[in-house]
């Protein structure tokens, strides 16, 4: 896949991150009562860390896959880690499902767990089973881990004249 498929770009902040984790929780707090949290590595570990707090769950195991290398998909899904079982009882955590690749290999391993992503697009979203935010499938959702503050010019001064 190209970079260009990427026309827009969504930046997230830490406060922003925590705020839309923690709206996940309220809408997890109604469902059924699960036994622990399964957080997709790298993505899902801070907002399960977050969702753990809020929903007062304390067994938290992950599944670490490997499918993106910044904006480039790498060619297959990899499953580093799995986790025994069918996924009853369980939540399933990641930040966002994209394209779908990566979520559809989870829900093969683990179907009969609740996925619940914070962010989701098009492609990935009939996948998951909660969500926050939609965003479009051609946005590059920048996260806080992702980035760093820094000095940005002013517009008066980028005008050519």
């Amino acid at each position: 896949m190209s970079e260009n498929r990427y026309q827009r770009t969504y930046p997230i902040s830490w406060d922003q991150l925590h705020r839309d984790a923690k709206a996940l929780a309220w809408r997890l707090l109604d469902k059924d009562f699960f036994k622990g949290i399964i957080a997709v590595t790298r993505g899902g570990l801070v907002p399960a860390a977050i969702i753990a707090r809020e929903l007062d769950i304390r067994l938290v195991d992950t599944i670490c896959v490997s499918s993106y290398d910044w904006q480039n998909q790498k060619g297959e899904v990899k499953l580093l880690k799995g986790i025994e079982g069918d996924g009853q009882g369980w939540l399933i955590v990641d930040d966002l499902v994209d394209t779908g690749r990566t979520g559809k290999l989870i829900r093969e391993l683990l179907p009969k767990a609740h996925f619940a992503c914070v962010y989701a697009k098009p492609a990935g979203r009939p996948l998951v089973d909660t969500f926050i935010t939609e965003v479009s499938q051609d946005t590059w959702i920048l996260f806080p881990w992702d980035a760093e503050s820094q000095f940005v010019q002013p517009l008066a001064g980028k005008r050519q004249g």
